[in-house]
């Protein structure tokens, strides 16, 4: 499996509308690293009030955003069964925010993996927008029953 369409990430994901924040996956590579992207529509519900004259992206929209590519990443690498198991994300380091993300971009998710032990999971997060850094952090997921 190389890449995922929005279906598939439905298969694996809980999230739904509006707080779905991958739209695909391009490329993955098992255990190692996964790229995808969500575009920022102005129709977004969190753009009426962050804020009305200044569209922004809110960073923790951001971070949520290389969370779930790396909860899919996890999955591909291991597949679970997601209705005994979920995926939390459970700590963020170094988060920096580099660039505004505005209604129009599209906003580009590369996660790799850092380091796993066990069902503990720490990975390196990119979001960038047309080769710009946006934001960067270091993501700490773990696998739980539900």
């Amino acid at each position: 499996m190389d890449s995922l369409s929005y279906k598939e990430i439905l298969e694996i994901l809980p999230h739904r509308y509006p707080f779905l924040l991958v739209d695909r996956v391009t490329a993955i590579v098992k255990g190692e690293r996964l790229s995808g992207h969500k575009n920022v529509s102005f129709n977004e519900p969190f753009f009426n009030g962050h804020f009305p004259e200044n569209p922004v992206m809110p960073g923790v929209l951001i971070l949520e955003a290389l969370a779930q590519a790396g909860a899919l990443l996890a999955f591909i690498t291991e597949p679970l069964d997601m209705s005994k198991k979920v995926i939390y994300l459970a700590g963020v380091d170094g988060v920096r925010f580099r660039r505004p993300v505005r209604p129009g971009d599209r906003l580009d998710l590369e996660l790799t993996v850092v380091k796993r032990k066990g069902p503990v999971w720490k990975l390196g997060g990119l979001a960038s927008v047309d080769g710009q850094k946006a934001a960067e952090a270091e993501l700490i997921a773990t696998v739980a029953d539900r």
